[in-house]
């Protein structure tokens, strides 16, 4: 699991197994058992998440949305040594 950052105590990661044929780029995201996960394209947005309140996926959207170019780069830094 490659973090990628944290920031306010949540770690923002992917898994190194994204699923065959792999899952589009997207961000996960946890904190004291919370975890959420955001698609970055074409527009951020939550895909799924357990045990965060609305104001705090609000929150970390916009992280995501700052922060999303180092995102989308740690992502396809990692999968292309893959091949």
């Amino acid at each position: 699991m490659p973090t990628i950052f944290r920031q306010h105590g949540f770690r923002f990661f992917f898994y190194s197994n994204e699923g065959d044929p792999r899952e589009p780029v997207h961000v996960h995201v946890m904190k004291d058992g919370g975890e959420a996960k955001f698609w970055l394209t074409p527009v951020v947005r939550v895909a799924r998440s357990s045990g965060f309140d609305a104001r705090t996926l609000r929150r970390l959207a916009g992280v995501v949305a700052e922060r999303r170019a180092e995102i989308e780069e740690a992502w396809h830094d990692h999968f292309s040594d893959e091949g």
